[in-house]
């Protein structure tokens, strides 16, 4: 909660959003801190006057960055992390690099965003069954792993459902893939930035997620984290210069593949968005993600309370052990889609998703967009 020189960041100077916005779309794209902006501005004018003459300093930031979302993932080792472009394309990765066969079974939900879900499915071709598991039981967690067999090579799951905003306990899940031999991925995409998260307790052995959310950095950056006991299990696709050992000798015929995450970085980096996300994820880690999650329920928690008190319904968990930062919900007598253009025209930028309108704020939303917003169904 608190700056490196022992300041408190100024939520109100961070987010000096225009007046009148409505925001409650952070599950979808958010908005940026001001140092955020500040920081791309920066990158901008060195790019205009001094072009890559300081070239080591931005790969001190890309390597900041890669230290943060370590930390983000609950301490696992930047040599873990690997910079993609999306969460599909990581998702991609894992689906194109493990070796096949007819029979092979994935497990994802019933509940899970395209990203999570057509990169599984297209490896219908090669004999791979996709098992989709519904979670509206009392349970959902076992009835992921009763849905395993022995023929289930993964399970790959949200953390976080896009749609209901439901919130799954990752470990015993983990835990039983684990013990099986099966691997386990983690789509983060709704909780890193939200809630705390430990890839170490979930037992994952992969861990994707973009940037552009509760994470409040740009789109066209994410983080992949892949496990350093499975980094072998993927066959590489993509080759360039920057997945080798030694990427830095531009003249060596006899190279070999890095022997960390950045094996499947193959090209330049993204530095603009680097400079973008490492900017945004330093407000995160000055707040610390207990107070983030805290201030978060809290605002999820006035979403719920006045949302019943107006007769609407909720189609997220409103059982804090089981919602992150959505919350769907329908009003009697309005089509979602009706409610979520009249809500629209009035300044507050939601989405129609879940079969309701979702709204989503983050930690430092200020309770009068809120009250402001529900003013208005």
């Amino acid at each position: 909660m608190a700056n490196s020189d022992g300041s408190t960041p100024d939520l109100a100077t961070e987010f000096a959003q225009q007046d009148g916005l409505l925001y409650l779309n952070h599950a979808a794209v958010a908005p940026w801190p001001q140092r955020t902006q500040d920081a791309v501005t920066e990158f901008a004018r060195q790019n205009v006057f001094i072009g890559a003459r300081d070239y080591p300093r931005w790969l001190k930031v890309e390597q900041q960055l890669r230290e943060r979302l370590a930390w983000l993932v609950g301490g696992v080792s930047s040599e873990e992390i690997a910079l993609l472009k999306n969460t599909s394309e990581g998702l991609s990765v894992i689906a194109q690099g493990l070796e096949w066969q007819a029979g092979d079974q994935i497990i994802i939900s019933d509940q899970e965003f395209p990203s999570n879900r057509i990169p599984w499915q297209a490896l219908a071709k090669q004999g791979v069954e996709v098992i989709e598991v519904n979670l509206e039981g009392d349970n959902p967690e076992q009835d992921v792993i009763d849905a395993m067999g022995p023929r289930t090579r993964l399970v790959s799951l949200s953390a976080v459902q896009y749609g209901t905003g439901l919130l799954m306990d990752m470990a015993p899940i983990g835990a039983a893939c684990r013990a099986q031999g099966t691997l386990f991925c983690v789509d983060a995409i709704q909780i890193l930035g939200a809630l705390p998260f430990s890839a170490e307790q979930a037992k994952a052995d992969f861990v994707v997620a973009d940037g552009h959310k509760w994470m409040l950095g740009p789109e066209g950056l994410a983080l992949f984290y892949c496990r350093k006991a499975v980094q072998d299990k993927l066959t590489l696709r993509q080759h360039g210069w920057h997945m080798v050992a030694n990427a830095g000798n531009y003249t060596t015929t006899d190279w070999q593949v890095a022997n960390n995450a950045r094996r499947f970085e193959c090209g330049s980096p993204n530095m603009l968005g680097a400079h973008a996300l490492e900017a945004s994820l330093s407000l995160l880690e000055e707040e610390g993600m207990t107070h983030v999650a805290e201030a978060l329920q809290d605002r999820i928690q006035r979403l719920i309370d006045g949302l019943r008190e107006r007769g609407a319904s909720l189609l997220s968990p409103v059982d804090r052990q089981r919602r992150a930062g959505i919350v769907t919900f329908t009003l009697p007598g309005e089509t979602p889609a009706d409610t979520f253009q009249r809500l629209r025209q009035a300044g507050v930028v939601c989405a129609e998703r879940g079969g309701g309108v979702r709204f989503s704020p983050h930690f430092y939303t200020d309770y009068s967009v809120i009250d402001r917003a529900l003013s208005l169904l």
